[in-house]
Formats: C-alpha cells, structure tokens, sequence
C-alpha cells in the first residue's frame, strides 16, 4: 500500500461541485490536513456554508470553470485551461480527483502542469455507461476516448466496484504502468450515521438525483403496487431535479403528490432525519453507480436495503441477510421484494442489524481513507 512518498506535501482535491468535497471527501480531507499536508480544494460553483466548512478544516478553496453538464467542446477546452492555470499557480505535489469531469479534465491538466503524482477515482460510470441508444452511444465513444488519453496521464487510479475496475481493464483504459486500486466506496462514517429507532407505519424511502436511471420511476410504480394493498404504507422520496437528459420532470414529480403515491421531502442536508423515519432503504438504481452513498449511510443507522443486482449497488447487499437485490427496471420484482418487509415484519429488524454490522466491517470512511492515502503516500499512522 506504499505510494509515492510525499511528507508535507501539497494537495488539491478537485470535485465537480464544492458541496461534494465536504459532504464525500470531508473525511479524507480533514485527515490530509491532520497528517500535515497542506490540502486545497478546488470545485466550479461557490456556496458559502460549504467554503466556510472547507475553512474550518484549515482547507484552501479554488473557484476553478468546470461546467458537469454541458457538451460544449470549447466550454471543456475553457475548463482545461482553467484547471491548467491553476494547477501551475499551486505547484501541488498530488492531485486527486473525482467524478468524470474532473477525472478527465483534471488529469490532462495535471499533466500539462507537471505535477509530480496525479491521481482518480472512478465514482461510477453514470450516463454515458448507461443503457442504449444512438445519443448514448455516441457519448460512450466519446468518453471512452477521453477516459484513455487523460488516464494515461496518471499514477494511481482508484476504482470503487470490481465491475468499474474490470470494464476499464477490458477497454485497455487503465494500463500496465498504473497502480489500480480497488476501495469500498467512500466510506461512511460510522460514528455519525448511528443506529436509530423504527418508526411506527412501515415506511419506504428512497434519496438520490431525480433522474430516470437512479430508478425513480420504478420506485414509484412499485409504490402504488404495495399500496394498493397495503394502503396505510408510506413511500418517501428525497432529491432534487438534475440538469442531466433524463432528469425527472416537475410536473411529473407534482402528479405523484397529488395521487398520494409518494411523499416528496424535497433536496435534504441532512439526511439522518429521514432514514430514521424509513424501516427500509430503497435505491432501485440502473446507472453504473460506484457504490451508491445514501446506502452506505442508510445501512450504517441500521436499515435493510432493496437495491439492484448492478455494479457498485450489488456490492452493498448479501442478500437474504441484509436485504434483496432484484433485477434492474424489474417494477413486479421490486414490489414483490417490498412486500416481503409487510408479510415478515421481523426482517426490518434483523435485516437492519446485518446492515450496520456489514457498514462497520467493510465500509467504515476511516478504513477507506488508509487505503487512499496510503497509495497516495500521504498516510500518517499517527492519525488514522
């Protein structure tokens, strides 16, 4: 697990938006700084409670122009030259970054920029990965050419699921000369996502981006499937709308209030409220995740989990133990699963458990740090 040693070293981590650094990276950032490194943290938008956290943590931020959705060649030529001027104003001695864009882009200027060990991690594949169709195909090409020029340009490159780090390998886009390492998502922190109470109705509860390939419509026609027969059944939903091609639409979103099929709690800082308020977690994603966050945090306060036998969701779940997998876009499989919750009222509880032990055991954040640092050569023993 030695990388590249760099005692005192100076660090940007670069996400595609600054919400992300605190709320996925916080934990590594903080014990970047706590090992003595000095850390920066670059992203494109400027919230200021999340800038403020970044201070607090001793952490520098950089505005950099990044824009995650859109396919403007000069718009990314812009971002490069953007991420270019900055990385030679830093000097950094390691880059780490995360998410497509920043992956892509802020390899290639890491490289233009000299700096000495540049690194990714593969968060999932998303969109591009993603189903079928001529669009999509197109942008698979695309970002598969992208992902082999800019790739090449790094030293270590982290991957969070075997089906991630096994695709890459079969497109020859990770090579030889690079050290490929596997990790258990981003972690989550055990101490914070504690174990809480199951409330009284049995309640369903789903958290992610409001687009079709995170299974929101299945989710929803599985809802009024269960609650045709089980009426007094709750399903909840948290998120916001994407700028993303298959985004769920407003209107869409409004008409499931109406019918009384869903509870939309709208966009959440903090999540922990609403998990405590769920019997069991629902994430019936398709869309190539790494390992999916809201699970992480959901099996941690103790929740059994129905998700999708696909990359990166499937690594979360043994099944019959701590929850079910069922096929992607399967809406009968999915209610049939859900169902089983309200027939065997006992699994909420002994599902539950399984997960919280299986969230400490494997995906403790402190754990997956070492792993990242370590191969960064950034790890300091007396802090971890």
């Amino acid at each position: 697990m030695d990388g590249i040693k760099t005692s005192m070293a100076k660090v940007v981590v670069l996400s595609n938006h600054v919400s992300s650094l605190i709320n996925f990276r916080g934990k590594l950032i903080e014990e970047m700084v706590a090992s003595g490194h000095r850390v920066s943290a670059a992203a494109p938008d400027d919230v200021g409670s999340y800038r403020a956290a970044l201070d607090r943590l001793g952490v520098r931020y950089l505005q950099v122009s990044l824009d995650r959705a859109s396919t403007n060649p000069f718009s990314d030529l812009r971002s490069i030259r953007s991420l270019h001027d900055l990385l030679r104003g830093e000097r950094p001695d390691v880059v780490f970054s995360y998410t497509t864009k920043p992956v892509i882009y802020g390899s290639l200027a890491s490289s233009l920029a000299r700096v000495p060990l540049v690194s990714s991690m593969i968060t999932g594949l998303g969109y591009a990965f993603s189903g079928g169709g001529l669009k999509r195909l197109l942008v698979n090409r695309v970002a598969r050419l992208l992902y082999y020029h800019s790739l090449r340009k790094n030293q270590v490159v982290f991957f969070q699921n075997p089906d991630d780090m096994q695709l890459f390998r079969h497109l020859g886009l990770v090579h030889a000369k690079h050290r490929v390492v596997l990790v258990n998502g981003s972690g989550v922190d055990v101490e914070h996502y504690r174990p809480a109470p199951f409330p009284g109705t049995p309640s369903f509860l789903l958290i992610a981006r409001l687009i079709e390939e995170k299974g929101v419509r299945q989710y929803v026609e599985a809802a009024r499937i269960v609650k045709s027969r089980y009426p007094q059944v709750r399903f909840r939903l948290v998120g916001f709308l994407d700028k993303n091609p298959t985004s769920i639409q407003s209107w869409e979103l409004e008409s499931w209030q109406s019918e009384g099929v869903v509870e939309y709690l709208g966009r959440l800082h903090d999540v922990r409220p609403a998990i405590a308020d769920a019997s069991v977690y629902v994430l019936p994603s398709y869309y190539r995740e790494g390992i999916p966050r809201s699970v992480l945090e959901a099996m941690s306060m103790g929740r059994a989990i129905v998700t999708t036998d696909s990359p990166g969701c499937r690594e979360t779940v043994r099944p019959g133990i701590n929850g079910f997998l069922v096929p992607a876009q399967d809406v009968e499989g999915l209610s049939l699963a859900l169902e089983r919750f309200l027939l065997q009222p006992e699994l909420q509880q002994s599902m539950g458990e399984a997960s919280r032990r299986l969230a400490v055991e494997k995906f403790d954040v402190r754990d997956v740090n070492r792993v990242i640092l370590g191969n960064l050569g950034l790890l300091d023993e007396a802090h971890c």
